[in-house]
């Protein structure tokens, strides 16, 4: 019986033993756990923490000499030696150069898939709910970053 298999039999347990539905699955989850039909294994705990480090490590910023504000955790999908993909974190401050290359690189190919998508969305929207006038996106940051910068550089100044 796979984990799956498991998992819906405790469902289907859930359902079966009169309980109340509509449930959400972490109603079912909280039953499963009451009376025994689930426990934690050492793995689930390990991802577990896994993920709330990692979301920890994004929201970490520190402030550079210059007074910037910078996040302090980056990270980069590798590849081990023997071709299993992983992902490692460093910190900015000591990280070293060729690892902060692919970690920046790896953001950047993120904001462009993102960019990608919303082109795609506005394209979907413009074609086929045919508004009066075309909803237009432009792509060129440069503006943008500029602004943010003055602004940073003016708040630094009052």
């Amino acid at each position: 019986m796979t984990y799956g298999d498991q998992l819906r039999d405790i469902a289907n347990k859930y359902y079966a033993a009169k309980q109340p539905s509509p449930a959400t699955a972490k109603e079912i989850a909280a039953w499963a756990v009451r009376k025994g039909l689930w426990h934690p294994q050492p793995s689930d705990l390990i991802d577990q923490c896994a993920e709330e480090l990692a979301r920890a490590m994004r929201e970490e910023h520190v402030t550079d000499p210059q007074g910037r504000s910078v996040r302090a955790k980056h990270v980069a999908r590798v590849t081990t030696p023997s071709g299993q993909s992983r992902f490692e974190w460093a910190d900015i401050r000591t990280a070293p150069i060729a690892f902060m290359q692919i970690a920046f690189q790896q953001r950047r190919q993120q904001i462009v898939g993102d960019c990608r998508q919303l082109k795609t969305d506005v394209d979907s929207y413009n074609e086929n709910a045919k508004p009066v006038t075309p909803i237009q996106v432009v792509f060129d940051f440069t503006n943008d970053l500029d602004e943010l910068e003055q602004q940073d550089n003016d708040d630094a100044v009052a």
